[in-house]
């Protein structure tokens, strides 16, 4: 038991490492920069995800087999993490311009304090468009293959990854609320996107 924990608090030590050095690189390895700004850069192929169940703001079981029929927005976050902490009020921009029956921001915080400490945060950064899950168990990490925090994927209305982005980034902006509009207008029996 103490061995797993151990190796969990290495992996998500290093997960902190590697989300403060890309936060402060910019990297974005699933991402290209081009005149617009920011963009998704989907995979060639749409990638099954692996089942996941996290805790939703009253403690209650869910996962994302809940959002099916919406393009999600998955930020893997922490409250400890500075480029999380800076990217926070413009995914909740983000979910108030976008957010409904189309689409959502689904923000899945690994901090080990749970619910209480998401809504702490909320509170102090004024949070009010965000729904609250978490996974105290960071199990999330290793079944997304997450290697540092934030990591934000795009999946589509069957719940499959079709591209994802290391660090944070600036989610209000026209030119990338624009392109998740695109992605939003495929057809949903779409077995893979085009490029935005």
């Amino acid at each position: 038991m103490s061995t797993e924990i151990s190796g969990a608090r290495r992996r998500f030590a290093g997960s902190l490492a590697l989300g403060l050095a890309a936060g402060l690189a910019g990297v974005r390895p699933a991402a290209a920069e081009g005149a617009t700004g920011f963009r998704f850069t989907p995979y060639p192929a749409p990638r099954p995800l692996p089942g996941l169940s996290f805790l939703d703001a009253q403690g209650h079981a869910t996962g994302l087999a809940a959002f099916r029929g919406k393009v999600v927005l998955l930020n893997i976050w922490a409250t400890w993490c500075a480029p999380c902490v800076h990217e926070m009020p413009t995914l909740n921009k983000l979910q108030q311009r976008l957010g409904g029956p189309e689409f959502q921001v689904v923000p899945l915080s690994v901090d080990r304090g749970g619910v209480f400490t998401v809504r702490s945060f909320y509170q102090d950064h004024f949070i009010d468009h965000l729904p609250i899950y978490v996974d105290p168990t960071t199990r999330v990490l290793d079944a997304l293959g997450i290697l540092g925090t934030p990591t934000t994927m795009l999946i589509d209305r069957q719940g499959r990854e079709i591209a994802r982005t290391l660090g944070p980034q600036d989610w209000d902006q026209p030119s990338v609320i624009a392109q998740l509009r695109r992605y939003m207008a495929q057809p949903a029996r779409a077995g893979a996107l085009r490029r935005a």
